[in-house]
């Protein structure tokens, strides 16, 4: 009997040791969250048999959150929080969380499960447009806010140079060779999905160890919070250097990207070469001996590269041989892939291509993210990836840049669709954001889709209980102003490149390098979008409340009334030159230039729109002053140039941020206006001749501003949000 108890006691204590640290992980979570109200929680541990789910109720002056894991229970605490508390936490670090100290009952038994086993976030882009500066403070807030909306699924891609390091070590390259082949910081996702190679290179030593130990922390948080952080493995990416290693190694220089020079090119090893499953297990050992695994891996081969071969066969071979190499590995290696590339490409990636390429991995083995959902669902035209297990995705945003959409109904007329017919093969829900954008809540209706709560399908009743929560009471003027915003400027899905015309919403001109009206003509619906911001923002203007999220949406939608308000102005100034009416050329011009400098003001009050934090984070990785301005150089070429001179992604990541407005964008505005002046004196007119002699002044101008570190800003907000959004309201709302 004796011997029956200990062997009983045996089984059940890993059990119960790991239900003991699921209830400890969403205490703790609470504990960070909402420090004054932790203790009136209790956490309870279900049954891991009938798949993700929690259930609130109260006992006494307790709210008891079960889940049957620690992910659940902070999918139900977040549940409690934004609709019994009316309380939002953001991703944001340096947001507060504004929680009741009095805990509303919960009447009966709240229950949801999740409608689907994974959910993703995050997209290699997010770790150059947002994170590339982030220290354990950003990443401990984002990691809690992910598990309080339910992301299971988390790319983890920190660290993975130090890795490298290693792997380039014991294949016999110098540390010259390898820190160069890196880019620099911020451009790092576009090396690791092989793009690009060196440019802003070399890598300091310091960022490669200050990044491996940030990892450990990152993935250590995430699984205990019950994610499985998706790692990196080799996907063919080289250093060019390798082949004085491996001279009779096949090793191709993929074609350049994205139009920079080819001395930044990627070089490609074939799967099929016998090196390749070597560095791959190279690789995969020294990852899992610094961050262990939870079997899943981000493979891209050819994500917006042209592959070496066309040939279905050759296809079919790279992906047989990549998951090969993985599986030799790890025998539970799942791998996911970003299904970006047939969308980037569709014309090249045809039906048999794409169904070549999948078939050559185990499907079981295999998820793909469907990269773009709100506006082209790659699904549908491929036959549901051809049976491949897939995610649907959000993707909401490019470059980090500020654009002001949240198409929900879109989001949720698409996913409850694809979930109808998409068919058994669709696993998830996620989002692939390139950057943190300006509406937080659009990546969270997205991530609640994947639970079945009561709003879910409901947009318009969804939309008014976000209003209270971001204002932190039920009051019907904040109700009207999101639901004029959602039935009107929301509706759009975001558009990446500044070159581009949308079909329905003008470009936000004031970010973008000026340029000649006709190739951003002119759009009545800039008129009705002004209307409909004006009617928003008289509501929340008349709203009394004072959490974060409140102040940020009053400096937000006022920033987006400003910089529709400079788009109409600039079609009014080149009205003017049409006519060569001099007066009311200057008149425009000087309308637009304080409206500049009164939008850096507004946009000085908040710290999400500072681009000195985004300099100060960036300097504070630096070991010593040159390190710092190395930082700093990279930091701001991201969000202006990109690339050098005359760079085709130029404004790709433009941001409306305070100090970038009134020192970059506004300047590049003085300097056209005193071109098309002077061109209309001398030979009254502004021709495309005049504009190319401009173009090479500001193309000169943009590389002074990150290669030199034109202007000195603060990192810390000036001003009250709410006093100053009420007099910019007030000056640009006619």
């Amino acid at each position: 009997m004796k011997k029956l108890f200990l062997f009983l006691v045996a089984c059940l204590a890993p059990i119960l040791i790991a239900q003991a640290d699921n209830v400890e992980a969403a205490k703790a979570l609470a504990e960070r969250v909402v420090p004054s109200v932790a203790d009136r929680f209790e956490w309870r541990e279900l049954p891991a048999k009938g798949g993700d789910r929690f259930r609130l109720y109260s006992v006494g002056d307790k709210i008891v959150i079960e889940g049957n894991n620690a992910g659940s229970m902070a999918v139900g605490l977040n549940h409690y929080l934004k609709y019994y508390c009316l309380t939002e936490v953001s991703w944001f670090a340096h947001d507060r969380v504004v929680a009741p100290q009095q805990l509303p009952a919960v009447e009966g038994v709240v229950e949801a499960k999740a409608r689907v086993k994974e959910r993703f976030f995050l997209n290699y882009c997010t770790y150059g447009y947002t994170m590339p500066w982030w220290g354990w403070k950003d990443w401990e807030r984002l990691i809690d806010w992910m598990a309080l909306n339910g992301v299971n699924l988390p790319l983890a891609i920190t660290g993975q140079e130090s890795i490298w390091y290693k792997v380039w070590s014991k294949m016999g390259l110098s540390d010259e060779q390898i820190r160069a082949y890196f880019t620099g910081p911020a451009f790092l996702p576009w090396h690791r999905m092989i793009n690009i190679d060196r440019w802003q290179g070399p890598l300091p030593m310091s960022w490669l160890n200050g990044q491996e130990e940030l990892q450990k922390k990152i993935v250590a948080r995430e699984r205990e919070l019950g994610m499985r952080p998706v790692l990196p493995a080799f996907a063919g990416h080289v250093p060019s250097d390798l082949k004085e290693v491996l001279p009779e190694a096949k090793i191709t220089t993929l074609k350049n990207w994205s139009r920079f020079p080819s001395e930044y090119a990627c070089s490609y090893l074939d799967p099929m070469d016998p090196a390749f499953a070597k560095i791959q297990r190279l690789f995969l050992e020294e990852q899992r001996k610094a961050y262990g695994t939870d079997h899943i891996y981000g493979v891209d081969p050819f994500n917006e590269v042209v592959p070496p071969s066309w040939e279905p066969d050759y296809l079919a071979r790279v992906s047989k041989q990549t998951y090969g190499s993985i599986r030799a590995v790890d025998k539970k290696a799942t791998w996911l892939q970003m299904g970006w590339l047939f969308y980037h490409k569709r014309r090249q990636w045809t039906d048999e291509r794409i169904e070549a390429y999948l078939g050559g991995a185990p499907q079981e083995k295999q998820l793909i993210l469907d990269y773009y959902c709100e506006r082209y669902e790659a699904w549908p035209i491929t036959q549901s990836f051809f049976g491949t297990p897939f995610l649907w995705c959000y993707l909401g945003n490019f470059g980090g840049n500020s654009t002001l959409n949240a198409p929900l109904k879109a989001v949720n007329t698409n996913l409850e669709r694809a979930i109808a017919e998409g068919g058994d093969n669709l696993v998830g829900i996620g989002s692939t954001l390139e950057g943190f954008d300006l509406t937080p809540f659009a990546f969270e209706y997205a991530l609640e889709k994947a639970w079945d709560t009561p709003l879910h399908k409901d947009v318009d009743a969804w939309t008014e209980k976000m209003a209270d929560q971001r204002i932190g009471k039920v009051d019907e003027q904040g109700r009207k102003a999101w639901g004029l915003l959602m039935d009107g400027l929301f509706c759009s899905p975001t558009y990446g490149a500044a070159n581009y015309i949308e079909p329905t919403r003008p470009q936000p001109m004031l970010m973008i390098r000026p340029n000649l009206p006709e190739k951003y003509p002119w759009r009545e619906s800039i008129l009705e979008d002004k209307r409909v911001l004006v009617e928003a923002l008289e509501c929340l203007m008349s709203v009394e409340s004072d959490t974060p999220a409140h102040r940020f949406d009053v400096v937000n939608f006022t920033r987006e009334l400003m910089s529709i308000d400079f788009t109409i102005a600039y079609h009014r100034y080149h009205e003017a030159v049409a006519k060569c009416d001099l007066t009311a050329m200057n008149d425009w011009e000087k309308y637009m230039t304080t409206l500049l400098y009164d939008l850096d003001e507004l946009l000085a009050t908040n710290t999400t729109f500072l681009v000195g934090k985004w300099i100060e984070d960036a300097r504070a990785i630096g070991i010593d002053e040159a390190e710092k301005d190395y930082y700093e150089r990279n930091a701001r070429c991201l969000i202006t140039s990109w690339g050098d001179e005359g760079a085709y992604l130029t404004d790709y990541a433009r941001r409306m941020w305070a100090g970038l407005v009134g020192s970059y964008y506004a300047e590049r505005w003085n300097l056209y206006f005193a071109a098309v002046k002077s061109a209309l004196l001398t030979d009254g007119e502004f021709t495309k001749t005049h504009y190319d002699n401009f173009r090479k002044v500001v193309i000169r101008f943009e590389g002074e501003w990150w290669k030199n570190s034109v202007g000195d800003f603060s990192a810390e907000p000036v001003g009250d949000e709410i006093e100053v959004a009420g007099r910019m309201f007030a000056k640009y709302r006619k």
